[in-house]
């Protein structure tokens, strides 16, 4: 017996000593690559020491005294938090995703290197000024000092992962960080927040099955009468006028081949594999807005903004604040806001005496071109030409031998349909029969591929000091074109719209169009000074949240896509019902959850008869609803199940599967016109032998929703809770969905069950054509007081830092779901009150 106590004894010594060490390894690997934030450390280059203060949200605050060391600091720190998220973007933004995730990245791979996001960055540096390159380089400088004394594990959690996946990379180096790697970041934005490629494609899918009458009817105008447009005004400018020949769609009808169409469904397919850097779909979005000094408890400005984006793990923004220790001509920055990691200076936020949001225009800046093609050559104006061609070589991990294709460039654009192979070659074997007009090839123009100077504009926004140099920094900010908002400490408030934005001569960019017609050539952009801008409106409010921006009297095309204006006139109501307003106020604002759809919509449900008690229910929690969304809503629970079961009982036996309705804007708009058309074709289930109208679909939806919402929650409506249907998971963008539940759980957060939805203020898409989770979301909330920047507010969605289980992981999570919000420190003595850590950069000795 002593002998085998003895034997367990010493067997649980060395297995608790093997648990020991298993879960030191662990503790060591996962903490490995927490940064220091604080003492002192050595940055080769600087002319003098940096101070980079922190508060407990691990928020950095630097402070230098040349824009060298300052942007130096802000690339290591930057480095210090999110390096790995920083290589993931910029092999994203490179085509170079298969060198880390293996061949199922290539495809991917091979529509962003056709596109050339890379190429065209690099093409930009030598446009931009010599102070910016040397911003960029500074920053570049500051990321590679930190490369050089950390790699693997030490970097990130995610790099130690990837290296035990089977097929992922072995031995991985980062490579040093460039000025290219920053710029091509610009690219990422631009697809995700600029362009309508994909409606383009819906539309033409859709042309080929219903007449362009009905397609049309899925595609409202602009409800004016309910929703202004940011500018009640619109003016040509100085520039005359301009009128665009609008296409005949319905002519267009016969070059859509069966050849064509699956071209078509092919680009659509990759081009929606891109990672989703920003988001994509109806959800994506913004709501900025500035009130005068006449609205305000103090008599200043306030500014508030909230990107609707896609939500991830870490957020998309990080914080930071950028102050030269004496700011004037050679060293002008004293900014702090939001930013992305690997990109320097601020993107949204303030200086010492302005403000600006951003929200998304969305012009229309993208056009797809049907390419007659033969071999190698491609017709326009009835000549055969030349395509340029260059050779791309892919490194895929897990593979010994590279993958090389050949690019081809046609006038107009990369000939985006060669990344499917299928069709590359079936166009070629047409067009080698002589089966013309059928053998064609898609390419894309789009003015991101033009190279511009919109990190100029992102620097000369962080130094403006007052209206005329914010504008004239606009002017460089080509794309993505978005409405930018303006308030500074003088009291006066403004709006702009930039952007390189086409001027078609015939059509508008909402179909493909013939590329060998010289008649569908872009003719050049509209002039800056003719694009919508205001002023200290008399009025005393701007509000932009992605709404129609100027009415029908502005001579220029912008685009016929805007968002149907649902939570711009909320949050105009609330501003004029609100008398003075404050910070909280403008906060309280952003977390709105009214659904004015349900508004419309819930009379006409209200007024179906229904016998059976079970079902009548559902429709009961209905009655004396006020509309609102908050997550406990048994009301806003039952709306939305009825909500997305209408859609799919009105559309998914008429429309394609890869058309059906999402939920957004534009198909609240849709019901509202349809609502008033009882007996509309679209009511109708042509899968039953008789005809149904409006009421009897939405009887339907009423009754398959009392089921649904019974099988998913409870019997008992007390139950029901719109936030245990509605709930985001922030996921990592790599190793979030591994398929590896134990990889998932180290990375992933959530799910936080939350109120708002889609097209509401508190902008918490779900995309009904899918189920009710969480698809795009606020990516940060702030708020400024041009009174006193100290009192402003913020919250991210996540935290600043990009490591896993760091306390400022997912600091910030539980605030931004509640509402709440931080101090914004701002002025020394503010950031001083909030320290937690200092670190310092001090010259290198050598």
């Amino acid at each position: 017996m002593r002998r085998l106590l003895r034997v367990v004894i010493v067997t649980g010594i060395v297995l608790g000593t093997v648990l020991l060490v298993i879960a030191g390894t662990v503790v060591f690997v996962v903490r490995h690559s927490f940064p220091t934030y604080d003492g002192t450390l050595e940055l080769d280059g600087l002319d003098g020491d940096v101070s980079v203060v922190r508060d407990a949200n691990g928020i950095p605050q630097i402070y230098a005294d040349s824009p060298a060391d300052l942007f130096a600091a802000q690339g290591y720190v930057a480095a210090q938090d999110r390096f790995f998220e920083m290589d993931f973007r910029r092999h994203v933004t490179s085509g170079r995703l298969s060198e880390l995730f293996g061949k199922d990245a290539l495809e991917t791979d091979k529509f962003v290197r056709t596109l050339g996001w890379r190429r065209v960055a690099e093409q930009e540096l030598p446009l931009l000024s010599a102070t910016t390159h040397q911003y960029l380089d500074d920053y570049a400088r500051g990321v590679n000092a930190y490369l050089e004394k950390h790699s693997g594990s030490g970097l990130s959690l995610e790099y130690a992962v990837l290296s035990l996946q089977p097929g992922g990379p072995k031995n991985y180096t980062p490579e040093p960080w460039t000025a290219a790697d920053s710029l091509a970041w610009l690219k990422a934005m631009a697809w995700d927040l600029g362009g309508n490629m994909d409606e383009e494609l819906t539309r033409t899918k859709l042309l080929a099955a219903f007449p362009a009458r009905n397609i049309e009817s899925l595609y409202p105008s602009y409800p004016y009468d309910r929703n202004q447009p940011i500018m009640s005004t619109g003016t040509v400018g100085r520039d005359g006028k301009f009128t665009t020949t609008l296409d005949n769609a319905e002519a267009r009808r016969g070059m859509l081949t069966p050849d064509l169409l699956k071209s078509l469904d092919s680009v659509q397919k990759v081009a929606k594999g891109l990672p989703e850097l920003l988001g994509q779909g109806d959800g994506i979005g913004s709501n900025s807005w500035v009130v005068s000094g006449d609205h305000t408890t103090t008599g200043k400005p306030l500014l508030a903004n909230d990107p609707h984006l896609g939500p991830t793990m870490p957020g998309i923004w990080t914080q930071v604040g950028l102050h030269c220790n004496n700011v004037g001509k050679a060293c002008p920055f004293d900014v702090a806001g939001f930013s992305f990691s690997g990109l320097p200076g601020v993107v949204i936020g303030h200086n010492n005496a302005i403000s600006w949001g951003f929200t998304n225009l969305d012009p229309d800046v993208q056009d797809l071109y049907l390419e007659r093609i033969q071999g190698n050559k491609v017709l326009y104006n009835n000549r055969w030409t030349d395509m340029a061609t260059r050779e791309e070589t892919f490194k895929v991990a897990g593979e010994e031998q590279p993958v090389k294709i050949t690019v081809r460039v046609t006038r107009h654009g990369p000939l985006v349909s060669d990344v499917g192979e299928d069709e590359r070659k079936a166009g070629e074997q047409a067009a080698k029969q002589g089966k013309y007009p059928t053998a064609y090839g898609v390419s894309l123009q789009w003015t991101a591929l033009n190279p511009g100077r919109t990190a100029d504009a992102l620097f000369d926004i962080n130094k403006a000091q007052d209206w005329t140099q914010f504008r004239e920094a606009a002017k460089f900010f080509q794309v993505p074109s978005q409405n930018l908002v303006y308030a500074d400490t003088d009291g006066h408030i403004g709006y702009q719209a930039p952007g390189l934005i086409p001027i078609r001569s015939v059509g508008r960019g909402d179909w493909p169009v013939p590329g060998w017609d010289p008649r569908y050539r872009w003719k050049g952009y509209i002039p800056f000074d003719a694009l919508p801008t205001e002023f200290d409106p008399p009025d005393g409010i701007i509000v932009t949240a992605n709404q129609a921006v100027v009415p029908r009297t502005y001579q220029y095309y912008l685009t016929n896509d805007w968002d149907y204006g649902y939570r711009s006139q909320q949050i105009l109501d609330r501003i004029k019902a609100a008398g003075k307003l404050d910070a909280n106020a403008m906060a309280s604002i952003q977390m709105d959850t009214k659904n004015r759809a349900a508004e419309t919509l819930v009379p006409y449900l209200l007024q179906i008869g229904i016998d059976d008690a079970f079902e009548k229910q559902g429709q009961d929690t209905l009655r004396n609803w006020d509309f609102t969304q908050p997550a406990d809503s048994a009301a806003a629970a039952y709306f939305n199940v009825v909500w997305r079961n209408l859609l799919a009982l009105t559309f998914h036996d008429q429309l394609p599967e890869g058309t059906w309705p999402d939920g957004g804007s534009r198909w609240f708009e849709v019901i509202h016109m349809l609502l008033g058309q009882p007996n509309s074709g679209w009511w109708d289930n042509i899968r039953t032998p008789q005809r149904e109208n409006r009421d009897d679909i939405l009887r339907e939806a009423l009754i398959d929703a009392r089921t649904e919402i019974t099988q998913k929650m409870a019997r008992d409506p007390a139950q029901w809770q719109w936030g245990r249907l509605h709930k985001l998971t922030l996921t990592n963008q790599t190793l979030g969905e591994s398929g590896i539940s134990a990889v998932e759980k180290i990375f992933n957060r959530g799910p936080y069950e939350l109120g708002g939805g889609t097209s509401i203020v508190d902008a918490t898409s779900w995309d009904a054509s899918e189920g009710y989770r969480v698809t795009a979301s606020p990516s940060m909330r702030m708020v400024v007081d041009l009174s006193d920047f100290d009192q402003s507010r913020w919250v991210n969605l996540t935290g600043v830092s990009g490591h896993a289980f760091s306390s400022n992981y997912v600091d910030q999570t539980e605030l931004w779901v509640k509402g709440e919000t931080l101090q914004w420190a701002y002025t020394k003595g503010a950031v001083e009150a909030t320290r937690k850590h200092s670190l310092t950069f001090s010259k290198s000795d050598g």
